[in-house]
């Protein structure tokens, strides 16, 4: 159960590493994931409190109900982020990386389950990732509109300009993602830093007023508020629900930086400024309830509300940013995992792995985004449609890490079932009082993860079918060269590189070749991608080559789920393993799947319609894995659908 990969002990004569270059890396991921990881839910203090007495379901503002309210809130970050996901869900690690795909990664390669319980698992875990992509789209609507409202408090005259402003503000976010956010990324965390001070300050003199306040952190408040209000109460949990949004995108971070600094920002910085800020907002609420409409703008001076405004609305775009390359770097793993067509991904750094851009994925994001804003016209009315889809995420994240604590790490049925059992229990209260939500415009988030989870579903088992499809029309290597014994082709000089998808079939496209135009060249490649279950391949680990005889290599290119190896790459690493290939004087073969509906697969009609649709649409092979047009022969094969 240990948090990081094993290593191996160095030499008892290897110097010892300097604390202070330890600290100061430390330090360096640290200040990273304060900018990258926390943003989303360092600015839920914007409007989560608020949600509570002026939203959907607002309740009295009381001193009973927000002494409740707060403590509930407390007890919420403590019990949720702290000890479920910081203790406890971060050791759920992928080879260092986090987040639902990873997690389901590893129930696909544990062991212990039967193949149809772990397909449901699988399905689970896929729908779970699903449902982010209705985050991806509420947190920067809801976060960015939530600063700009600020400007109403200002002066009633701007409050026609909240709606346009915050429009172009989303729009200008996306039409700049193109150019990666390696360059300002460094910003991010002294940004965000200033940010949580700000909070902190701000709590702290609004508590020096009231600090009454104080006393919720008893939990006996949040009981109390929830027997006495009874259904009001259970559904209020809804609003509070919003303090921990970005809590996957927490675990979904984590390969980036390590759990290590993203449980020390989290106790030494975020949880201390959210904390001081929800109860500064209380303290302001108990000293004149008509604050409610919105405590956070209300702690600050009527000559700073301006600067503020300006302040939250570069934090909300920091936080926006962080979920848009989420949906990013989902995008690639579902790709890589063959669950999603290929999309042109494109790398914006050359020294940061995870700086991608993916161009389809971002003007989806971005019309749906600013359809939100135009649709709902108020972070309220956005409030009251956002945590159903958040709150299933996290209730499946609970069942997978319990599945990866029986069968991967071994953990008893009982030390694996009282936390995912306490968890379960938090995540299905959550969940249930953001049901609700669903006829005020929750069903947006679950009608996307449904329609991307149909896409995935559908394009994996098209997959699947046509897979068995070649491998029926095609041969071993063994009864291929018994094909050729009686005529044998002609052998011209050179190279050629056949990409497959089973490395122990041969391909179509050079069975193809053969039976119409009877030529071979000299030196053969048989080239196969595999998906490992891990997110990156060493270099060195990276690719296998064997030697078939009669002129034919098979080379087993090793790829984790967050990586797309260019060919450029992949001949350099196979001439490092003694196969002499060039770049510029090689053939590349790829078979040209030709589609025909006839009911085959088994799929439903609208199935195979969809994936014929979604096969046209797909990037090119040759483009997707860098391989020059001019170099490429397509070799056509029929399959049935």
């Amino acid at each position: 159960m240990n948090d990081a990969p094993n290593q191996t002990a160095e030499p008892t004569h290897a110097p010892p590493v300097a604390p202070t270059k330890d600290h100061k890396r430390l330090a360096t991921l640290s200040l990273a994931a304060l900018g990258v990881v926390f943003g989303d839910i360092g600015t839920s203090p914007l409007y989560a409190l608020r949600e509570c007495f002026h939203g959907e379901y607002g309740i009295a503002v009381t001193s009973a109900n927000i002494l409740g309210v707060l403590s509930l809130i407390f007890w919420t970050l403590i019990l949720v982020v702290t000890i479920k996901y910081l203790t406890f869900i971060l050791r759920a690690h992928n080879n260092g990386e986090g987040g639902v795909i990873a997690l389901t990664a590893l129930v696909r390669a544990g062991k212990g389950n039967h193949s149809e319980k772990r397909w449901l698992l699988l399905l689970i875990g896929l729908f779970g990732a699903s449902l982010l992509y209705g985050d991806g789209m509420i947190t920067p609507a809801i976060s960015v509109m939530s600063a700009i409202e600020g400007l109403r408090i200002v002066t009633p005259v701007l409050d026609p300009y909240v709606i346009p402003v915050t429009i172009f503000i989303l729009a200008c976010l996306f039409m700049f993602q193109h150019r990666g956010t390696a360059k300002i990324g460094a910003l991010f965390g002294p940004i965000i830093l200033v940010w949580f001070l700000i909070l902190a300050i701000m709590g702290i003199f609004a508590i020096a007023t009231h600090p009454q306040a104080l006393v919720a952190v008893r939990p006996g408040y949040g009981l109390s508020f929830l027997i006495h209000n009874r259904l009001t109460g259970f559904l209020v949990l809804g609003a509070v629900f919003l303090v921990v949004t970005g809590v996957e995108a927490l675990y979904a971070d984590m390969g980036h930086f390590g759990a290590g600094p993203i449980r020390l920002v989290w106790l030494v910085i975020v949880l201390p400024a959210l904390l001081l800020n929800y109860f500064g907002q209380g303290a302001i609420l108990l000293q004149n309830p008509s604050f409610a409409h919105h405590p956070f703008y209300s702690m600050v001076p009527s000559w700073a509300v301006f600067p503020m405004v300006l302040m939250a609305t570069t934090a909300t775009i920091i936080a926006s940013q962080a979920v848009i390359t989420g949906a990013f770097s989902l995008t690639q793993q579902a790709v890589q995992m063959n669950y999603l067509p290929r999309l042109r991904i494109v790398h914006t750094s050359a020294q940061k792995i995870g700086q991608i851009y993916v161009p389809a994925i971002n003007w989806l994001l971005m019309a749906a985004t600013i359809g939100l804003v135009a649709g709902f016209r108020s972070s309220s009315k956005l409030a009251a449609a956002y945590g159903v889809a958040v709150t299933s995420t996290m209730v499946i994240t609970t069942i997978l890490f319990y599945v990866v604590a029986r069968n991967k790490w071994g953990w008893g049925r009982w030390a694996a079932g009282i936390p995912a059992g306490l968890f379960l229990l938090v995540d299905l209260a959550f969940f249930g009082a953001n049901v609700s939500k669903i006829l005020h415009g929750a069903w947006f988030p679950l009608v996307i993860g449904l329609i991307v989870f149909v896409l995935m579903t559908t394009w994996k088992n098209g997959r699947l079918s046509l897979a068995r499809q070649l491998r029926a029309l095609t041969l071993t290597y063994k009864a291929f060269q018994e094909s050729l014994q009686p005529e044998p082709p002609q052998r011209v000089t050179g190279q050629a590189v056949f990409l497959v998808g089973d490395p122990e079939r041969m391909p179509s496209a050079l069975i193809n070749n053969i039976y119409h135009n009877r030529v071979l060249h000299t030196t053969n490649a048989i080239l196969h991608f595999q998906t490992e279950e891990v997110p990156r391949v060493p270099n060195l680990e990276k690719v296998i080559v064997s030697k078939l005889g009669g002129g034919f290599w098979k080379v087993i290119v090793r790829q984790g789920f967050m990586e797309t190896p260019g060919m450029p790459q992949v001949i350099e690493l196979v001439r490092e393993q003694g196969l002499e290939f060039s770049m510029d004087d090689t053939s590349f073969f790829i078979g040209h799947e030709r589609l025909q509906e006839d009911g085959a697969s088994g799929m439903w009609r609208w199935q195979a319609a969809l994936f014929r649709y979604l096969s046209r649409n797909a990037f090119d092979v040759a483009a997707f894995y860098q391989i020059p047009t001019n170099q490429v022969i397509e070799v056509g094969v029929s399959l049935r659908l």
